[in-house]
């Protein structure tokens, strides 16, 4: 791996662990193995850095979402799939976490790549439930924006609770209830009625 790479990996990893301010230039060049003049080689400091890691780390969860709700199966079983999906829950995620960084939101450069990638992703949602209310999947009186902001809250919040408890436990709670919630907004069958 390149002096580049291991820097922006290091940072990422280190944003992820510690936030931006716990991030030392020091603490990047230790755990990525470079020196200070490498380091200033290759980015004009910390906040070029930064940004270089949380765009990379940004892509990655696109990716990721995307390999998990591409396709054309059922809404309902590729928002399943996205919320029951292997994540390491009491870490949280990478790009939620950069929300709560409060020098990450106060530098509107640090922030965008976060901004458009949580815009991004419950646009993604919204279509994909958009998908099921048009197939008959889901009711027609479903909105598709509120849910997907419904299903990323959950999954943020259930982050942040399973934090807080130290266990994985309040994450899944809250979304088999998201789950169960979502299978409740199928059509309403009228001939039985």
């Amino acid at each position: 791996m390149s002096t580049p790479e291991r820097l922006i990996e290091s940072t990422r990893e280190l944003l992820w662990e510690r936030g931006y301010v716990g991030t030392s230039p020091k603490a990047i060049q230790q755990h990525a193995g470079a020196g200070q003049g490498s380091m200033y080689h290759h980015f004009a400091g910390k906040p070029d850095l930064a940004l270089a890691a949380i765009r990379r780390t940004a892509e990655e969860l696109r990716r990721t979402v995307d390999d998990v709700l591409g396709g054309d199966g059922p809404a309902y079983a590729r928002v399943e799939a996205y919320l029951l999906r292997e994540r390491d829950v009491l870490r949280g995620c990478p790009v939620g976490r950069l929300t709560m960084d409060p020098d990450v939101i106060a530098d509107d450069t640090l922030r965008a790549p976060v901004t458009e990638t949580l815009d991004w992703l419950r646009d993604r949602l919204a279509g994909i439930v958009r998908e099921g209310r048009e197939r008959g999947e889901f009711a027609a009186s479903l909105d598709p924006h509120r849910t997907a902001s419904l299903i990323v809250a959950t999954v943020q919040g259930g982050y942040v609770l399973a934090r807080a408890s130290g266990s994985p436990a309040a994450f899944e709670a809250g979304v088999r209830g998201l789950l169960a919630l979502l299978a409740s907004a199928g059509p309403v069958d009228t001939t039985t009625q």
